[in-house]
């Protein structure tokens, strides 16, 4: 087993954890224990509308946090897609939401976007970190802004970082019913429950990641998405090259689902095309959040 934490380490994280220990311990009405509520889950009170809102969730006997960021002119009767997006190790949903601009882009584009955060910092995904229960947590997650922001069922789609890039792996396998398609950015299809053959989706889940040369897990990752492949029979077709020596890999998979594959040869354990800063790769020549949701746009739920 082996770790893949993110950069984020210096002065921005622990003001990211300041504030969310705050708002565990200023926001939380949900109750689990109340009478009439689901002992399992309780949300506490939100406003669906525009712009952003953190909002605390009981899940489990534990307060869980996620934010929610909804275009202008957002009401709930729109039926937007929703992006869940993943932070890294150690992180919070909030450097996520930095690092990989999807704010912005849903202003444009017209979609809601949620920020989950795990634990401890981290997410129990697929070679690391915990034992929570966060399928558990982000099924919860979703289906609340299914119902109460009206979230098009049919449109969810998962992507993220590092740690957060294995749990959108796993969310594919795990909650294929809910998602229609991930992203993961610099992870890896890789763990203990990967060594079973059997572990992938039993409904089409469409793919696209991205992979760095020079990150530290470049060979897990590589290796990795090849026996995704490998598992739903997907016919590769031969590797296009872009500018930066990049190559983009388009296969077909006999369930109906695709998996496209950057490969980039000049990026370490990053997020390309996004603006400076930690985790980021501006000089990518590429910008993953870019193709991301122009992926995600093509690839609505596929129901038996």
């Amino acid at each position: 087993m082996h770790t893949r934490p993110g950069t984020l380490t210096h002065i921005s994280l622990w003001s990211a954890v300041a504030a969310t220990l705050l708002s565990l311990t200023a926001c939380g009405s949900g109750d689990a224990k109340k009478p009439g509520k689901d002992p399992k889950t309780a949300a506490a009170r939100e406003t669906p509308r525009p712009g952003d809102q953190q909002v605390t969730m009981a899940w489990d006997g534990k307060k869980r946090v996620y934010r929610v960021h909804a275009p202008p002119g957002y009401t709930p009767d729109m039926k937007l897609p929703l992006i869940v997006a993943m932070h890294p190790y150690p992180s919070t949903g909030e450097f996520v939401a930095k690092l990989s601009g999807l704010n912005k882009k849903a202003d444009k584009e017209n979609f809601l976007v949620a920020y989950p955060d795990g634990l401890d910092l981290a997410y129990n995904a697929l070679s690391c970190c915990g034992d929570e229960d966060d399928v558990g947590f982000i099924r919860a997650m979703t289906k609340r802004l299914v119902d109460k922001w009206k979230a098009d069922p049919d449109r969810i789609y998962a992507t993220g970082i590092s740690n957060g890039a294995d749990m959108s792996f796993k969310v594919a396998v795990e909650l294929h019913d809910i998602f229609a398609a991930v992203a993961p950015v610099s992870g890896a299809y890789s763990g203990p429950a990967t060594q079973d053959t059997a572990y992938v989706p039993r409904t089409p889940v469409p793919v696209m990641t991205f992979i760095g040369g020079l990150d530290r897990i470049y060979d897990t990752a590589d290796a990795a998405i090849k026996t995704w492949q490998e598992r739903l029979s997907c016919t590769a077709s031969p590797p296009q090259k872009l500018k930066k020596e990049i190559t983009r890999t388009r296969a077909k998979c006999a369930d109906s689902s695709e998996v496209v594959t950057y490969r980039i040869p000049d990026m370490g354990h990053n997020w390309p095309g996004a603006e400076p800063g930690d985790m980021a790769e501006p000089e990518a020549g590429v910008n993953a959040t870019d193709l991301i949701v122009e992926f995600f746009t093509s690839q609505p739920k596929q129901r038996s």
